[in-house]
């Protein structure tokens, strides 16, 4: 065990992708390949893994680089796919929420409460759609068989409920709100930590900075991106789960990238936020605009949703028109409009779409292409000629049944033995009963991060009293989360500290006055592993 918490196995670090990528590279194969460490991916390995398969997972960057770490937080419940009658994918939605906030990462994932607030500029016909809307979700709950006591049922607000549950709404005219719920992640690169480092407990080797550079059937040639050293990894079967990026691995897979953009708010711009909000798109029945306290000081304000053409960049840039459109929106509620100087900053992820249009090999079966605007809502496991499997499309929520798909379909396609999928019953790293995590004599906070490890956490700041000190003044995150990462969660540099194990990296003032913190956490971390 290590001197620093009960991690063991499932920890992450240098020493451990140093010594695990010469093992994979050695020339042996390996029953199962992914390529790509988002959600999808991570996922797919500790699927793979957990049937006791032989896994190695690459990827160029870091674990939640691409789009996983961009979204909104939300574990969707499959409100919005009634609408299309979408029914299956809905379902899909709703049951995979449930599994999340009750069985696999009760610790990352619970409700958030919204508030839909009727103001003039919402008609009674628009909030009699909504509330159908909001009743039908609890339907979707219900059907998946999810507790009240996990998600409770939605409601109606008076003005004075409604001011008090969304302060910063403008009073003038407010006639009422509607109160309803849905999932939402603390953190969706957290998320993708837990799951990659799930998968290592189960023997796959998670190998970040490891760039495929072609990929075929059995197996990819690879750089590894720290010493620029290239060769072979081998395997009897290739997943592809690079997600908007699938299609320069894979010919004939053809991405249409759209772009989520969200802004960044200090908390105290809007004031206290017992629940998030849904702003109604001015024109539009059925479009809102997310209001997200994320209890780190911090507001997130999205999303839009834009086709990108062209080349996908590895970090997505922010127009001005996104930020200009979403403090439109916003404005039309709030008694005081946020003015563009105030936004601290804002992000942007690129949803991996998929052109069905003649494509083959969709996971349902007999169907041959997907209408475009479904693109967004629906998932595909498709086959090359080479035999690589390719999984793309879908969405945060249901990144375990795509990833279930994904390795049903690599194994079937490739001839290999292995049990069902065990993951819709699996815990993640640091989940326990809600009843137990209640329990924890430690900081709320640090249990809604890491679960049963918070204890360890924790435990680093008795040792060393500096690391209970913030990376930054005003924000909750502290040096032994840094310093935890580092040692058991495959930080290997600053960014990936402060971009994606944390996310102070959101809000560029921060991030540069966190730089030195992080810094010397990487040196502690490196002292301590030296120390055993």
């Amino acid at each position: 065990m290590s001197r620093t918490g009960p991690a063991g196995r499932t920890s992450l670090n240098m020493a451990r992708r140093e010594r695990e990528l010469t093992e994979a590279a050695d020339g042996r194969v390996v029953d199962v390949l992914v390529i790509g460490l988002g959600a999808t991916g991570a996922g797919a390995a500790l699927d793979a893994a957990a049937r006791g398969l032989d896994v190695v997972a690459v990827d160029a960057h870091d674990l939640a680089f691409g789009t996983s770490r961009w979204s909104s937080k939300l574990i969707h419940g499959g409100l919005r796919y009634l609408a299309s009658g979408q029914f299956d994918v809905a379902h899909e939605s709703a049951v995979e929420r449930g599994v999340l906030m009750t069985r696999t990462a009760p610790h990352l994932v619970g409700a958030q409460p919204f508030v839909l607030p009727l103001t003039p500029l919402v008609s009674r016909g628009q909030a009699g759609l909504a509330w159908a809307g909001f009743r039908a979700g609890d339907a979707l709950r219900t059907a998946a068989r999810t507790p009240r006591r996990v998600l409770p049922v939605p409601r109606r607000l008076s003005a004075t409920e409604a001011r008090h549950l969304a302060p910063a709404v403008r009073p003038d005219g407010l006639r009422g709100g509607l109160l309803s719920w849905d999932g939402r992640v603390t953190d969706d690169a957290r998320l993708v930590t837990a799951l990659a480092r799930t998968a290592a407990g189960h023997g796959a080797r998670i190998l970040t900075r490891v760039r495929a550079l072609d990929a075929y059937g059995t197996g990819v040639r690879f750089r590894d991106e720290v010493t620029g050293e290239e060769g072979e990894l081998r395997a009897r079967a290739v997943i592809n789960a690079t997600g908007v990026w699938a299609g320069d691995l894979v010919g004939g897979i053809r991405v249409r990238p759209s772009r989520g953009t969200h802004l960044v708010l200090r908390s105290e711009r809007l004031g206290l936020l017992p629940a998030g909000l849904h702003v109604p798109v001015p024109g539009e029945s059925n479009r809102f605009v997310l209001v997200l306290p994320q209890g780190d000081g911090r507001v997130y304000v999205g999303l839009t949703d834009e086709p990108v053409r062209g080349p996908v960049p590895d970090v997505p840039e922010v127009p001005e028109s996104d930020i200009g459109f979403l403090l439109d929106v916003l404005g039309s509620v709030l008694d005081t409009p946020v003015r563009r100087d105030e936004v601290a900053g804002a992000f942007a992820g690129l949803r991996p779409l998929l052109d069905m249009s003649g494509a083959e090999g969709s996971r349902r079966p007999g169907e041959k292409g997907v209408r475009t605007a479904d693109v967004s809502r629906r998932h595909a496991v498709l086959t090359s000629p080479e035999g690589v499997t390719t999984v793309v499309g879908g969405k945060l929520t249901t990144y375990r049944r795509m990833a279930e798909d994904a390795v049903d379909t690599a194994v079937a396609a490739r001839g290999l033995s292995a049990p069902p999928s065990p993951t819709a019953a699996l815990p993640l790293v640091g989940a326990a009963a809600r009843e137990r995590l209640r329990a924890l004599p430690v900081p709320r906070r640090l249990v809604r991060r890491h679960g049963t490890e918070a204890t360890a956490v924790h435990a680093l700041t008795l040792r060393d009293p500096s690391l209970a000190a913030p990376v930054v003044p005003g924000h909750p995150v502290t040096r032994a989360e840094l310093v935890w990462a580092a040692l058991h969660e495959g930080a290997l540099d600053t960014a990936d500290l402060l971009d994606r194990r944390t996310r102070v990296g959101l809000v560029p003032e921060d991030r540069e006055q966190a730089e030195g913190a992080a810094a010397e956490a990487l040196t502690w971390a490196a002292e301590e592993s030296t120390r055993g």
